[in-house]
Formats: C-alpha cells, sequence, structure tokens
C-alpha cells in the first residue's frame, strides 16, 4: 500500500489495538496509548490494527498495510533534512504547545507559527487610533480584551483608561451596539479586529446599527497573508496547516490558488491535538507524493463552500482593501474596508483622526515571530524585558500570541 494514494484510509494513523472497552478501546499509536471510539467498527479484537481518524476507527487493516505504511513514514523522514510546516492560528499554536506535539516529532520536522493572532498583526498606528479615540469627549470605546494591554507609541488602552478615557471590554460587537443604544447621548466606537472569523459578526451588528455607533475597522483575511509569505520567500515553507475557524467560515476553495500557484500542499485542521497530528501526517504524506492539494482533515466542522450566510453578510458590507500588518508590509486585498454605503459608521471618518508619529518598541521582534522567522525565545527581549507581566510586543499580550503561549506552557524550556 502506498504511504498516499485515493484510498481515504491512507489518511488516517494506524493503531494496533490493545484491549477492548465497551465502545472503546486502547490503542498503540508507536508507543503511546490513547482510547479509540470503535462504534463504527465489527468484528475487531486485541492485535488488530485499524486506522484512526478524529479519534474513531474507521476501518480495519491488515499487519503488513499497517507496517508498510510506518515503514513508509520512517523512510520519507530518513530523507530530507528539515520539512517546514506552518500554520496560521493561534489556536493550533495554543494545541501545539498545550499536547507538547513539537518533542514528540522528529528533529527535522518543524511546525512554525505564522501571522494567526489577529491581536498580534494589528499595528502599532492601529493601537494610536484606538487611543486617540479614546481621548475624545463623550466617546466610548469598546475593545475585547486582549487589545487592552497591547502597547501602542505611548501606552495602551489600559493606561487610556486609567487615565480617564471611557475604554471598556466587550464579549461582542452586540455588546457594543447595545451599549451604543443604551446611551444615545454618547458616541460608541467598537475596535473591530480579527480575520473572516470575526468580520461578519461586526457586519451583522453594522446592518442595524444606531447612528451613534461606528468602529474603527482592523479586520484582515488569511489567505492574502498565506500568499505573501510564499511569494516573499523569507521564510521556507513545505506545507501550511489551515485554521479550522476561518475555513469554517470561508471553506476551502481559497486556498486552492496558493497550492496551484506554489504547488504547495495544504490541510484544514481542527483544535484537538489528533487533528494537528493527522494534519501533520497528512501534509508529510502530501509531501511525500509530491501532491499539491488541499485536504479537509475537519470534515466535520468545515464544507468545502464555507458558511455562505456569513459570506454573503462579509460581501455585502465590506469591500477588499491593502492594508499593513504588523512585520509585514502592505498586503493587497488582505484587509477589509466598509462599503459606501456603510462609511457613516467607519471611525476613521466619522471622527477625522490623524496619527502623526509612530514609535515601535525597541528590540521587539513581533513582527519576524509573526513571519515564521524566529522562534519566540530567539527574541532577545523574550522572558526578560518582556513578559505577560510586562509586555512589549502584542505576541506576549494575546492568548493566541506565540510568546504567551511559549510562556504558559514553558515550550522553550522543554
Amino acid at each position: 500500500m502506498p504511504f498516499w494514494g485515493g484510498n481515504l484510509m491512507c489518511l488516517a494513523v494506524p493503531a494496533r489495538i490493545i484491549r477492548l472497552i465497551g465502545k472503546n478501546a486502547v490503542c498503540d499509536f508507536g508507543g503511546v496509548n490513547r482510547r479509540v471510539n470503535i462504534q463504527l467498527m465489527e468484528e475487531i479484537m486485541p492485535g488488530d490494527y485499524v486506522i484512526v481518524h478524529a479519534g474513531y476507527a474507521i476501518e480495519k487493516l491488515s499487519e503488513e498495510e499497517a507496517q508498510q505504511s510506518i515503514r513508509m513514514w520512517n523512510e520519507l523522514l530518513k530523507m530530507v533534512d528539515e520539512i517546514k510546516l506552518m500554520h496560521v492560528c493561534g489556536t493550533h499554536e495554543e494545541s501545539i504547545a498545550r499536547s507538547g506535539i513539537r518533542s514528540l516529532l522528529p528533529k527535522n520536522i518543524k511546525v512554525i507559527s505564522g501571522p494567526g493572532c489577529p491581536v498580534c498583526v494589528t499595528t502599532t498606528r492601529e493601537v494610536d487610533e484606538a487611543i486617540a479615540l479614546g481621548g475624545l469627549d463623550d466617546v466610548i470605546v469598546t475593545s475585547f480584551g486582549d487589545m487592552m494591554l497591547v502597547p501602542g507609541s505611548e501606552g495602551s488602552l489600559m493606561d487610556a483608561r486609567a487615565n480617564n478615557a471611557d475604554v471598556r471590554v466587550v464579549y461582542s460587537a452586540s455588546d457594543a451596539t447595545e451599549l451604543a443604544r443604551n446611551n444615545p447621548g454618547k458616541q460608541v466606537v467598537h475596535i473591530a479586529i480579527g480575520f473572516e472569523t470575526t468580520a461578519p459578526t461586526t457586519a451583522c451588528e453594522l446592518m442595524d446599527a444606531p447612528s451613534n455607533f461606528s468602529i474603527l475597522c482592523t479586520h484582515r483575511t488569511i489567505p492574502e497573508a498565506m500568499d505573501y509569505l510564499l511569494s516573499s520567500g523569507d521564510c521556507a515553507i513545505d506545507g501550511f496547516i489551515d485554521p479550522g475557524h476561518v475555513s469554517a467560515i470561508i471553506g476551502t476553495i481559497p486556498y486552492k490558488h496558493l497550492s496551484d500557484k506554489y504547488r504547495i500542499p495544504q490541510v484544514v485542521a481542527g483544535f484537538e491535538y489528533l487533528d494537528v497530528l493527522l494534519a501533520i501526517y497528512m501534509l508529510l504524506g502530501l509531501i511525500a507524493d509530491e501532491s499539491p492539494d488541499v485536504v479537509n482533515e475537519y470534515g466535520r466542522v468545515v464544507r468545502e463552500e464555507g458558511n455562505t450566510l456569513a459570506l454573503d453578510v462579509i460581501d455585502k458590507v465590506y469591500t477588499k482593501s491593502s492594508v499593513k500588518w504588523r512585520g509585514f508590509p502592505v498586503i493587497p486585498g488582505s484587509g477589509l474596508s466598509l462599503r459606501e454605503e456603510y462609511r457613516e459608521y467607519d471611525a476613521r471618518i466619522k471622527f477625522d483622526i490623524t496619527v502623526d508619529k509612530v514609535t515601535e518598541p525597541a528590540g521587539c521582534r513581533c513582527g519576524d515571530v509573526l513571519r515564521g522567522l524566529i522562534s519566540p525565545d530567539e527574541c532577545p527581549l523574550f522572558e526578560t524585558e518582556c513578559s505577560p507581566a510586562n509586555p512589549v510586543g502584542p505576541c506576549m499580550v494575546s492568548a493566541e500570541g506565540a510568546c504567551s503561549i511559549a510562556i504558559k506552557y514553558g515550550e522553550h524550556n522543554a
């Protein structure tokens, strides 16, 4: 049986059944024992080999087939000096670090973090704009909690609140519009941050927003950033683990042109550790077969066409624009700006705010971390001048930031 072929059995991980426990079985994954659901199987016994997909045994293998698959895996790892896989999702990074996945992989298989944290890719200029809005009379600024401590040129939104700016943490954009309705004598500005997952929620609110509501729009789109990473050549990437939450909205189709253009394989992955391990396994198989396909490991959530209702809302409210990302130049088509009929809700236009001088934090290498050029512990400020208690850059602030996650799980000390 080839390591990777048309048979979908080969997309999952071979395991040997050790013992049966009702509807489950304890299985041996090359020395690691895990519980697997066996409700989809008939007539299996301890010693049998099965293939496991997303926690379920889905087919039985002969011992010869299983061993050949494992041998081909090992041969692939010996053939290359290094395989570099990038994910672009903060939740993936958290799952990888929490589960210790990097420590389980052969040394020549590298999984690196890309620009998957929306707070982290927000620029210092945009933070400065948010702080400037907070300094206006009769303006309430609302923000998600992760943004509050991100440093701007001179302080953060938390500092602005300490200096009597009316800055409030909200759970969603709907909390912000409700605040506007309950405070008709105030202007409420929501810091609209996030990728394609969050953009439709902001759009839904704008379709029925009160006149005293507006947004500072910092929404960005992931595929264009991936395109830049591949075209720049700064970081050699052999395969992408595509983000599950973003893909639940946009589907798998927007990634296909990247595989066609750059001949690179991609796997859309869920967030459990087995999802990530399976995505890595799939990518290695695609690399071995020189097959630049887009494979959907997260089929229980992600559809090829995505969430069409959410995509329709995005298309109705926003238009594509070119924006700068932290650590990146201006990336064409990677931003979302409000269409003409919704410009009345654009805080930049409504308040005509300007930021004269932007000062980047000295020594901070968050931009290099976001481009996959260095790991968090390679930044000279990591865990010294820059820590969760005293963050210098946004990657140490956000719960989805690579530096914050590295500190939390001590991965750099493993």
